[in-house]
């Protein structure tokens, strides 16, 4: 099936603020998306409208796993669990490209231990009806010492290994919403709703053009908000006495180390000294480790602080658990935080929450919250059922598993040794191209493409403008190249020309192309700033 490139962020927000929509989606994240693409698949004349950059918040700070949630089960929640193994294949279907199945490693200290995870893993495959040659194996001492020959096989002498998916969050959701572009679709970023007047016969939103200082009122039949961690602040006042807090904001931190310090061969699922897990998962060049999961004091904020002690907390982790010279803070070459809004638990600490998704109905308005970015696909169903509430009509998908933008792929093998053979590179440099772009690479690079790096070329710059939506240095380093946290060492090289190509797309001013520069040296600065506050 052939897939068009539509483009996202393209139109004006004075251009479409006078249309009226049959519904309006506030908040550019992964769930924002499902929605927008359901509705747009189901024939709704529908506008997202993001306060900030499209995955800006999240679902670009997730630690990148399309999965059931193995520890989930031993908390119970079953129906979570069998909803997210089988959605996997559903998004493997959709995105290959973007979601890649990888092997799970889970080390046993005791046999009581490696006992329990054979049985759960057993169990959870039974619930996503895993292919024979998808199961797990069991693994002893010595296939440790072959297969993860880093980790301490001494401390930790057996391990099961089964299947998970590997995905890019923030790109996730940028094919996600193309793909509701191409049914018709349109998103906004940097449009922030600061106001919800939601009646019984639809919805006014009060709209701030972040780029002019505009404001604009969009209406619509129905708006959904989706706003993450800022859910609550735009639910309208309540009746009475203030309600208590719906949500239970968790942040995650995650940090970033060369994979010559820590070359992991398979995903690997270690248990902290709390009891959590923490994953170490190999990404071309580097490795990342996460994630943390403490209370969030501060209210939704758009990029959390990471302290000393998250880092800390992480590198004991990977120390307690791999071998050679134990990894250190000077080590870490990036690091990334994201607040998870879960639904409120009293009595329970974030790690105990369950990650389940609620709709909440008030008139005009639909509400999302809580849910994982495994779960986006199902969470639209359920908040499409709502919207079908109050427009009356049933709003069915006809086709719920379509490819997303450069899904269209019928061998990604084939695909990656044909854009190496192309372009003259290594199978690195093609396995890059090909998860970002799927079956667009060809579109993003043309015949002869312009490097700015090593592995960067000046026209992928140029797509994420054109076609992607970025409109600052930040939403192109960071959420469509994705270098930052990937490619850390090409990071500094790039900024100069990168900022220089889009001066010219975007007409910005010789002050202008400064500040962005500055913006984004000060956002690099500030992911190594823990040691400062150590």
């Amino acid at each position: 099936m052939s897939v068009p490139r539509p483009r996202i962020g393209h139109r004006p927000l004075a251009e479409v603020a006078g249309e009226h929509y049959d519904l309006v989606v506030i908040g550019g994240g992964i769930t924002g998306a499902g929605v927008a693409r359901h509705a747009a698949q189901a024939g709704l004349r529908t506008l997202l409208l993001e306060a900030d950059d499209f995955a800006a918040g999240t679902s670009s700070r997730s630690t990148k796993l399309i999965h059931g949630g193995l520890r989930y089960l031993a908390m119970g929640d079953i129906a979570l669990v069998r909803e997210g193994v089988r959605e996997r294949r559903h998004l493997l279907a959709m995105a290959p490209h973007l979601v890649e199945p990888r092997w799970m490693l889970v080390p046993a200290a005791t046999w009581g231990r490696y006992l329990l995870l054979r049985i759960g893993i057993a169990v959870y495959e039974r619930l996503g009806k895993v292919g024979r040659g998808d199961r797990h194996r069991n693994w002893q001492r010595a296939e440790l010492a072959e297969g993860e020959p880093l980790l301490d096989s001494g401390r930790l002498p057996r391990a099961c290994v089964y299947r998970e998916y590997l995905t890019d969050d923030a790109r996730l959701v940028l094919a996600t919403l193309r793909a509701a572009a191409a049914d018709g679709a349109v998103a906004c970023n940097y449009a922030r709703v600061r106001g919800i007047d939601a009646g019984d016969d639809g919805c006014r939103l009060e709209v701030l053009d972040e780029a002019t200082g505009a404001t604009h009122t969009v209406s619509a039949r129905v708006a959904v908000n989706a706003a993450g961690p800022w859910v609550e602040s735009l639910l309208p006042p309540a009746d009475g006495p203030d309600p208590a807090p719906r949500l239970h904001l968790s942040k995650g931190v995650h940090l970033v180390v060369d994979r010559s310090r820590l070359d992991v061969r398979h995903m690997v699922m270690m248990t902290a000294a709390d009891g959590r897990p923490v994953f170490a998962i190999a990404r071309g060049g580097v490795t990342y480790v996460g994630t943390t999961d403490t209370t969030h004091h501060g209210g939704a904020e758009l990029w959390p602080e990471v302290q000393a002690a998250d880092i800390d907390y992480l590198l004991a982790t990977v120390n307690d658990h791999f071998r050679g010279r134990p990894l250190s803070s000077a080590d870490v070459l990036a690091t990334w935080a994201g607040l998870r809004p879960l639904i409120r638990q009293p009595g329970k600490n974030p790690k105990e929450m369950s990650r389940r998704d609620e709709v909440w109905r008030q008139r005009s308005l639909v509400t999302v919250a809580g849910g994982k970015l495994t779960g986006f696909r199902p969470m639209a169903e359920a908040v499409m059922a709502a919207v079908g509430d109050v427009v009356g009509r049933h709003l069915p998908m006809p086709q719920p598993l379509a490819p997303l933008a450069g899904g269209d792929i019928a061998d990604l093998a084939a695909l990656r040794e044909a854009v190496s053979g192309r372009y003259q590179l290594d199978p690195t440099a093609a396995e890059r191209l090909v998860r970002l772009y799927g079956s667009e690479v060809v579109d993003v690079l043309g015949e002869r493409p312009v490097p700015l790096t090593s592995s960067m070329y000046a026209e992928e710059v140029a797509w994420a403008a054109d076609v992607e939506g970025a409109r600052t240095l930040e939403d192109v380093v960071y959420r469509r190249l994705r270098a930052p946290w990937f490619l850390p060492g090409e990071t500094p090289a790039l900024l100069e020309p990168a900022a220089d190509l889009l001066a010219g797309r975007l007409g910005w001013s010789d002050a202008e192309r400064q500040r962005q520069l500055d913006a984004v040296r000060r956002r690099l600065a500030d992911e190594l700033a823990f040691r400062e506050r150590a």
